[in-house]
């Protein structure tokens, strides 16, 4: 039940309204002086603050200022006399949810109260929202136990306390959205958009009015004024992902946006300024597009303030294993799943050519098709044990008798163990696989 108190001078209204209030399921408070409310709302918890403007000594806006210092999140409601609007308009400018002018209904006072109380919710479901994305992009959360992942985020990590502007190459998979949005989310700009531009999905005709806007009857179904990309992202990122399909004549224009921080809406002749933090990917060589002059060497220079290349895959295999169980508690839907130990030096002898992309695509494939509680080879994509270097190392020489799963991931746990001299940990780093998946495993077989 959500509490209100109500707080105006004129007893008898006070009354109407608290019992129009309680027959609508709230509980109310009621005090007829800014001063008394003042104290009730210093000793008691409240949802809704309800308060008249004019009052003698403390008035309402003085109420809204104390209330608005010691709880941001209390809704605030104001009530004035009908020639008064310019007071309660002042008084939302420094704080209220909403006004009611008097004389009002019940019905108009509870479409108030429900609608700010929605309004509310939203705002907390958007903080809520933004702590846990804030949480999920930490550098700190994100997997990188290879040494070329490790210098990645930590200069990530740094760069993202300026507001230089940042080139992050790689090739298509490797998480090059994922460092943006750690980039912005662990940044100043935290609290403020991050909005993705992905530019190879953009037809040319309308890349200029989805980046800078349009206002109404600038070109044929321009029906309305529509604000661009940059101008949503006013005070916090713009992720412009796939930088190096960009056109040439919005090269020039994007440009300008870099040199003087102001956009220019279709239609429009006056400029208008942004203050946006802009970061770039791509998978192509820029270097070399600007040699074929298929992109502006001024624009490169522009984009590259701070270049950062994320490795593929194959360049950082030790993140595979923990790659894989990342995949598995994303994808498991709380299933309890083990990971064939045998699997990971097949994972880790291929290529990659998807890179990060491609392995998530596999363990979720394998997740959906396997029936038991583990995940082994059957259950993966064949291209992964028909490459050249898998195909190479599965042409081993067994026998018949010995030509079982269970006897060959016995042997290798064995010579791992004789190779470490018994230390589990150095058995898992040579299996290529985490240290309780071992436990498993020497469980299971009860080689304990």
């Amino acid at each position: 039940m959500k509490r209100i108190l109500l707080i105006d001078d004129d007893i008898n209204l006070a009354k109407v309204i608290g019992y129009q209030l309680r027959k609508n399921g709230f509980e109310v408070v009621t005090s007829n002086s800014g001063r008394d409310g003042l104290r009730i709302f210093n000793e008691q918890k409240f949802d809704i603050v309800i308060t008249d403007i004019q009052m003698p000594g403390i008035t309402g806006i003085d109420l809204l200022g104390e209330v608005r210092r010691q709880d941001k999140d209390v809704v605030v409601i104001i009530i004035t006399a009908y020639g008064s609007i310019e007071n309660a308009i002042e008084a939302c400018r420094l704080g209220a949810d909403d006004y009611l002018t008097k004389p009002f209904g019940q019905e108009q006072l509870m479409f108030v109260i429900e609608k700010v109380l929605r309004l509310r919710e939203l705002q907390q479901e958007n903080s809520q929202l933004r702590r846990q994305l804030q949480g999920k992009y930490r550098f700190e959360n994100m997997i990188a136990r290879s040494s070329k992942m490790e210098d990645v985020m930590r200069f990530a990590g740094q760069v993202a306390q300026s507001n230089a502007t940042v080139l992050i190459l790689g090739e298509s998979g490797t998480g090059k959205e994922l460092i943006a949005k750690a980039i912005h989310f662990n940044s100043p700009r935290k609290d403020k958009p991050f909005v993705t531009v992905n530019c190879p999905s953009i037809p040319d005709n309308l890349m200029e009015s989805e980046l800078f806007g349009h206002v109404k009857g600038a070109f044929t179904g321009a029906i309305r004024d529509r604000k661009g990309k940059f101008e949503l992202a006013d005070g916090g990122t713009i992720f412009l992902d796939e930088i190096g399909d960009l056109k040439e004549d919005v090269q020039a224009k994007l440009l300008r946006v870099l040199q003087e921080r102001e956009i220019e809406r279709l239609g429009e002749s006056h400029p208008i300024k942004v203050e946006v933090r802009v970061v770039a990917a791509t998978n192509k060589d820029l270097d070399k597009l600007v040699r074929k002059g298929n992109f502006r060497e001024d624009l490169y220079y522009r984009l590259s303030v701070v270049p950062i290349t994320i490795p593929p895959l194959r360049e950082r295999k030790e993140d595979i294993p923990y790659l894989v169980e990342f995949f598995i508690q994303k994808y498991g839907e709380g299933r309890s799943l083990e990971v064939d130990p045998a699997i990971f030096p097949a994972l880790q002898n291929y290529d990659w050519p998807g890179n990060v992309r491609e392995l998530e695509n596999a363990v979720e494939r394998a997740l959906a098709l396997s029936q038991d509680d583990a995940i082994s080879s059957v259950s993966l994509p064949t291209q992964i044990f028909t490459s050249d270097k898998n195909a190479d190392e599965m042409n081993l020489n067994i026998s018949d008798a010995d030509l079982s799963m269970e006897k060959f991931e016995k042997k290798l746990i064995v010579e791992a163990l004789n190779r470490s001299g018994g230390n589990r940990s150095e058995a898992a780093r040579l299996l290529k696989i985490p240290r309780h998946v071992l436990s498993y495993r020497l469980k299971k077989y009860g080689m304990n």
